[in-house]
């Protein structure tokens, strides 16, 4: 089975844990756990429930980032061909790692379960968002 779904918005990466200086505690910055929580109601408006797949997956990642206003119309052309790729954070890893924790016990088991993944990041002239692809196989 294939799942595919997009969540719109400001591409944010996976933070690094904090630490609280007072009391010690680890914890996880809040725009990450906002991120996070909605990668997961995307996935929930569109399929309208939690799942629990415990086969192998592939998770495609496809950022799509926003044109910069300042771009040469000759590298705008380059850019939506795919010629020019976004090389500005986050992070292919961050955003493979926010995209696969969110998923984690949400829609596969565990995220062990990964045996193939892709990420790319690309450049568009509409909204900027991710596209996430989750296959058994």
């Amino acid at each position: 089975m294939k799942y595919e779904f997009e969540v719109e918005g400001k591409i944010t990466g996976k933070e690094r844990p904090r630490i609280n200086m007072n009391s010690g505690t680890v914890y996880t910055p809040n725009r990450t756990k906002d991120y996070e929580a909605l990668i997961q109601q995307a996935f929930f408006i569109k399929y309208r429930k939690q799942l629990n797949i415990t086969n192998r997956v592939f998770v495609s990642i496809v950022a799509y980032f926003k044109i910069p206003a300042s771009t040469r119309k000759a590298d705008k052309e380059l850019m939506l061909k795919d010629l020019i790729s976004p090389t500005k954070k986050p992070d292919a890893d961050n955003i493979a790692k926010v995209v696969l924790d969110s998923l984690n016990k949400f829609v596969i088991r565990d995220d062990n379960q990964v045996s193939k993944i892709l990420v790319e990041k690309k450049y568009t002239d509409e909204v900027e968002k991710i596209v996430v692809s989750i296959e058994e196989y």
